[in-house]
């Protein structure tokens, strides 16, 4: 049993593919302001940092005064929201795993840079039958990850020490998340970040299959 484990997973990119929707509700706002839109690549290497720095990265560098970027950021939640599920799709495995941790007795928990509200819907929909210990997205007045502070949070709610807390994420965002924490940090590389940049956060693993996250989330 795992009963004394915690495993806190990031959202975008390590539970659920989801750039697709938040490519074309950033492609809808750049359309919508006359902007040139982007290409798959250059949204996978945007996104991981919040809402307002993915819609900043999207924007002309000549355009990004404050005001500006506020009301464009508005205007992807308010487009994103209404459309946040029509290309998002669970990772093939990954709703088994978390069904393995449940019923071994592990806590679960979601920390992710997406809006708490966007979070919060999409775990609801795609893994209704989890009981996730603490489900956060980024919040008013907390600071973005790789800021541990919500990490520390999360740790506190679950009732388990730094030593049995592992993070679990896609990019050097995660895993420096997880050093700024004192936990154990592993790094999937099916997300939407390079092999490379993984390897220079120096995770404490990597892995390339939800198969080999699963075995390796069983041994420790």
């Amino acid at each position: 049993m795992l009963s004394n484990r915690l495993y806190i997973f990031d959202l975008d990119g390590t539970l659920l593919n989801t750039i697709g929707d938040l490519a074309e509700a950033c492609d809808h706002v750049m359309r919508t302001h006359s902007h040139p839109t982007h290409s798959y690549q250059e949204y996978c290497s945007f996104v991981g940092n919040g809402i307002r720095r993915l819609v900043e990265q999207a924007l002309p560098t000549d355009c990004r005064e404050a005001e500006y970027l506020e009301e464009c950021k508005q205007e992807f939640v308010t487009y994103y929201s209404e459309h946040i599920d029509l290309k998002t799709l669970p990772y093939e495995g990954i709703t088994a795993i978390l069904e393995e941790l449940q019923n071994s007795g592990a806590k679960i928990a979601v920390a992710s840079n997406k809006f708490h509200e966007g979070t919060v819907k999409l775990i609801r929909k795609f893994f209704p039958q989890i009981s996730f210990v603490a489900l956060y997205g980024n919040m008013e007045g907390m600071p973005l990850k790789p800021d541990p502070e919500l990490i520390e949070m999360i740790i506190r709610k679950a009732g388990v020490d730094h030593a049995h807390t592992t993070m679990i994420g896609d990019s050097a965002v995660d895993i420096n998340t997880s050093h700024n924490a004192g936990i154990r940090g592993i790094a999937v590389s099916w997300g939407f970040r390079s092999r490379t940049e993984l390897e220079e956060a120096h995770p404490d693993h990597i892995v390339d299959t939800v198969e080999q996250l699963r075995e390796l989330l069983m041994a420790i």
